[in-house]
């Protein structure tokens, strides 16, 4: 599904967010999976580094943060329009890096689940820097979701309906200013022309895409976030359920 398909499946009346027909940013979830485990002990970063410096983007198009042979694979489906994703972030982030990735015995990986126009073009702009920049720069797009929301709410429909009419080598630059992003990612160390440059990636955003919708395929993906531990679904949590699932794991 390429986007500009998904930019005409979004901003219906008052912007509401679709799901491409798979996944809505949800609270629901499917069981624990029955995964359970013994404490586990910490291991040691390598030399002058601590485990969260330690970023890779995966073949799945995720970025993966931490010890790469720790027992626990934590990964997260996350929409940078989802409001339950936000919260999570701003309640778990620095948890989830500096104790749970920090003591070795997590890793951490986002894959971006890219449900409208405004998602794909805050996507594509957290994947523009070096990949040790993504979980900042991700971190910062959930704590202006509400505003990029607003933002694209006052210039209404009919503007945004015209940055999803461009050609595929146009539309992610005019969703960039028409979100304001942009800006924002200026003023966060992506430089405009490269955030241009980034944004007329057709081939990339349409790949976000097609990512998306094959794993939301896959992992029976219902809601935003959902969480696989070492592969297995474990559902679409709150911190406090998550921070519990993986002390529960052994992360404690």
């Amino acid at each position: 599904m390429a986007f500009g398909t998904i930019g005409r499946l979004v901003l219906v009346a008052a912007l509401a967010p679709l799901a491409l027909g798979l996944a809505a940013c949800s609270k629901d979830k499917d069981g624990s999976g029955g995964l359970s485990g013994e404490p586990i002990a910490k291991v040691a970063a390598p030399a002058g580094k601590a485990w969260s410096d330690v970023v890779v983007k995966t073949p799945e198009g995720g970025y993966r943060m931490g010890n790469p042979d720790a027992p626990l694979k934590l990964v997260e489906y996350g929409s940078l329009t989802c409001p339950h994703c936000a919260e999570l972030s701003e309640k778990g982030s620095a948890e989830i890096r500096d104790t749970f990735v920090g003591s070795g015995r997590v890793s951490y990986e986002f894959r971006n689940f890219v449900r409208d126009a405004m998602d794909v073009t805050a996507a594509m702009l957290t994947r523009c820097g070096a990949p040790e920049s993504y979980f900042a720069l991700t971190e910062q797009a959930f704590a202006n979701q509400a505003a990029m929301i607003q933002k694209v709410q006052a210039a209404g429909n009919p503007a945004f309906e015209a940055a999803i009419a461009l050609p595929d080598d146009k539309r992610g630059v005019a969703m960039g200013q028409l979100t304001g992003l942009t800006d924002f990612f200026a003023a966060r160390g992506i430089a405009k022309d490269q955030a241009n440059a980034c944004l007329a990636n057709g081939a990339e955003a349409a790949a976000l895409a097609k990512r998306t919708q094959d794993q939301a395929e896959q992992f029976k993906i219902e809601g935003t976030p959902t969480f696989l531990v070492n592969g297995q679904v474990i559902g679409s949590l709150s911190w406090e359920e998550l921070r519990t699932k993986l002390q529960t794991l052994g992360a404690r």
